[in-house]
């Protein structure tokens, strides 16, 4: 009885949170944008790192970062909220990862000085840790010093999994940069709107990534077999930082079926260059962050990777990247060399033309799925996961997508699977809609038999609560390509709706 309550309040403070969000994008401008295009809102928002050493059951101490995006609610005055990821990078936990929301609230205090306070919840865990179904609760109390564009400050949080065995209390540090987040209303989406700089999250291009790592000879997995060839698949957002420069995020994942499991989130930072005008550009591209899973031997989980790159551009919106270099982790055993390519998407750009253009359709949506895994041990359960996706369309009723599924019920804990894919959206009326999707990607940890790659497809009902809030109800089909696991899904998410401008 008490996985199932825990099972359903995770569920409802994903969702609950999700409609918070929407509803402070669907929001009318504020007076502060009463010069600007009315049809525009542009909410405060901060990027926020931690660290924290978490003590596991034997007194382990496992060191956790997270990241997180948070949006400021204009209605609930320090309200923000937004997805998060937390994971190991030291210790012996590589491949401890969990994904999930993130809710808060802060307030100056004094001068410079003021707090934050907040509740994440998510769905995750990994590297044979004793986490239960996955669902982890982390409360927190952050002591900040903001100085307008960062923030930085020590936080106390509590983090715990209901279903599992961790429950711990720890200082940390914390580091916050301030963004904003501009959008256009969701019942604006058909009117011109002049471009401000750039709008959502910002990426001014995106990446899907394919790619293999070829560890060096004679390396093993942490079960004593020999580390195979690592394919993966994988997504990239990138901001410009003036002419040449650019940060950014990467997350890969193993379609191989002997390292199931395996999966990195990493920041990047890079140069690049246009060597052929309007033909090549070529660059360097470093990143560092959290690794492992799949019995990769990562040790703590700290990742850094190098690449050198050249891009093959074959529109002012679209080319092919291919890619080599080396990738290591610090505290683990894992070194090898990376090969892959990537189709380039260029988005929004920091640009202003001064013309008004049409916005584009984008889509945030949280909610839960469930359906019966196949095991590693030759049962099948049922099991429920935490799902966190973004759509942009790329015509009125053709969309593309990127989605993560984490396990928080059903022992299943370390679950995890991301998809990319396209999807078919159609309205009915103002207030329904039906939608179709088909998805392909990676999935494994937690004892399930995904073996690695998977597809997914899936049907939607839909209903609209606001112009810029929806309710979803979808059934289909999750198979593995190579392994027995293959069961219908059921689920329902919380989607809203805003749109992005173009910036150059």
């Amino acid at each position: 009885m008490r996985s199932r309550a825990t099972r359903d309040a995770g569920a409802l403070v994903r969702a609950a949170a999700a409609a918070a969000l929407a509803t402070a994008f669907a929001a009318p401008a504020s007076a502060a944008d009463a010069g600007a295009d009315t049809a525009s809102v542009t909410p405060s928002a901060h990027a926020r790192i931690s660290f924290e050493h978490v003590t596991f059951p034997g007194d382990e101490k496992v060191g956790l970062v997270g990241t997180s995006y948070l949006v400021d609610v204009p209605r609930l005055d320090g309200v923000s909220l937004g997805p998060a990821v937390y994971g190991a990078i030291t210790g012996h936990r590589g491949g401890f990862f969990t994904i999930g929301g993130e809710l808060a609230w802060r307030k100056r205090i004094v001068g410079p000085f003021g707090i934050e306070t907040g509740i994440y919840a998510g769905g995750g865990g990994g590297a044979a840790a004793p986490q239960g179904g996955g669902l982890m609760l982390r409360p927190h109390l952050d002591f900040l010093a903001d100085f307008g564009a960062t923030a930085f400050g020590v936080s106390v949080s509590r983090v715990k999994f209901p279903n599992g065995q961790i429950a711990s209390t720890q200082w940390g540090l914390v580091f916050n940069i301030s963004d904003e987040f501009r959008s256009t209303r969701a019942d604006r989406l058909d009117e011109p709107t002049r471009a401000a700089g750039r709008s959502g999250i910002g990426f001014d291009r995106v990446q899907l990534v394919a790619g293999a790592y070829r560890p060096r000879s004679g390396s093993a997995l942490t079960d004593g077999r020999t580390v195979p060839t690592i394919g993966y698949l994988g997504a990239r957002g990138e901001q410009a930082i003036g002419s040449n420069g650019y940060w950014g995020v990467e997350a890969n994942g193993a379609t191989q079926s002997a390292v199931a499991g395996y999966a990195e989130f990493l920041g990047i930072v890079g140069v690049e260059t246009e060597l052929v005008h309007n033909v090549l550009n070529g660059g360097v591209r470093f990143g560092a962050g959290m690794g492992g899973g799949g019995s990769v031997p990562t040790g703590g989980g700290l990742l850094v990777k190098g690449s050198l790159y050249g891009i093959f551009r074959l529109s002012n919106d679209l080319g092919v990247s291919l890619e080599a270099g080396v990738t290591s982790a610090p505290q683990g055993e894992l070194r090898a060399v990376h090969a892959g390519a990537s189709l380039v998407w260029a988005l929004d750009g920091p640009r202003s033309s001064g013309i008004a253009t049409q916005p584009v359709r984008t889509e945030f949506g949280a909610g839960v799925e469930q359906y019966d895994a196949a095991r590693k041990d030759g049962t099948t359960r049922s099991m429920s996961l935490a799902t966190l996706r973004i759509d942009r369309f790329v015509t009125p009723n053709i969309y593309l997508n990127l989605q993560t599924h984490t396990a928080f019920a059903g022992n299943a804990g370390g679950y995890t699977s991301a998809f990319l894919g396209a999807g078919w959206w159609q309205p009915i009326s103002a207030r329904w809609h039906v939608a179709a999707e088909l998805l392909g990607g990676a999935a494994g940890g937690g004892g399930v038999d995904s073996h690695g790659a998977v597809g997914q497809a899936m049907l939607y009902a839909g209903a609209q609560l606001t112009p810029g809030v929806g309710l979803r109800l979808g059934i289909g089909r999750i198979e593995s390509l190579r392994g027995p696991l293959g069961a219908t899904v059921v689920g329902v998410s919380v989607v809203f709706t805003y749109g992005v401008t173009a910036g150059n």
